[in-house]
């Protein structure tokens, strides 16, 4: 068996892979503060909630986007699979995968996941766009290297921004209002962030295809991809696993 672990900056996504199925899939939130000890409390319970036995775990991988928590998780993994072989996603690995990596130390290792995810499903001329606590656009070019990312604040990071901004505005939950013109605060605000950015992200994409002349696969992942996605004119498909699923790729080539 094998785990992959995404720790990013409000979620920590991991599940447990086997013979082309996933055995399970876990969302926890990031807590900057927690120790090894701690994480591997919550570890612990989740796997054994989930039936899964820690022995048949062979091999890990791991990203992060968050350097303090790389040596927690390491000694927590350490501790709860003894026998397994730990990989930890980084620019050395990263000439053993199939999409160029043009700037290695200035882009982070999920998006590099994202990408190797997208290219195995629609080879060159892929965009993915991660709707996490940042909003980021990652573009597969002609000869399948990264070549560049746009990058925005999230949706909730805007939201959570306006509520900490503003003395009368309240955090809310993200979804399509029954109309543009907000009659009320909530809705007001469900407006301005979710069509907002509807018109953020179909902008991107067609100024990204208008410099590189080239029309793209458009596969958007993260949390709040089912909200948006459905809204624009140029997103065609949503994968919410396609991290993880890149990690899974990965992590079979890294020992070839």
């Amino acid at each position: 068996m094998l785990l992959v672990i995404d720790i990013g900056n409000t979620n920590i996504v991991f599940g447990v892979y086997r013979e082309n199925n996933w055995l399970n899939h876990w969302r926890i939130q990031t807590d900057h503060l927690k120790t090894a000890d701690e994480y591997e409390v919550i570890f612990r319970s989740l796997l054994t909630a989930g039936k899964i036995c820690r022995s048949d775990v062979e091999k890990i991988i791991l990203s992060s986007v968050v350097p303090s928590l790389v040596r927690p998780f390491n000694e927590m993994l350490a501790q709860l699979f003894e026998s397994a072989q730990l990989h930890t996603l980084n620019p050395e690995v990263y000439d053993k995968l199939p999409v160029k990596v043009l700037n290695p130390y200035e882009i982070g290792t999920d998006l590099v996941a994202n990408a190797v995810a997208a290219h195995q499903r629609f080879g060159a001329l892929t965009m993915v766009i991660d709707f996490g606590t940042a909003l980021t656009f990652t573009t597969i070019g002609t000869d399948n290297e990264i070549a560049g990312v746009a990058i925005a604040p999230g949706l909730e990071t805007a939201v959570g921004a306006l509520a900490g901004k503003t003395a009368q505005l309240p955090q809310i939950h993200l979804i399509p209002p029954p109309s543009v013109l907000g009659t009320n605060t909530v809705h007001a605000i469900q407006s301005g962030i979710v069509y907002g950015y509807t018109g953020l992200v179909d902008s991107v994409i067609e100024r990204t295809e208008q410099e590189l002349k080239h029309k793209f696969n458009v596969v958007a992942t993260g949390g709040l991809s089912a909200v948006i996605a459905p809204l624009t004119k140029n997103i065609q498909h949503t994968d919410t696993m396609l991290t993880l699923k890149g990690l899974v790729h990965i992590a079979g080539l890294i020992d070839r």
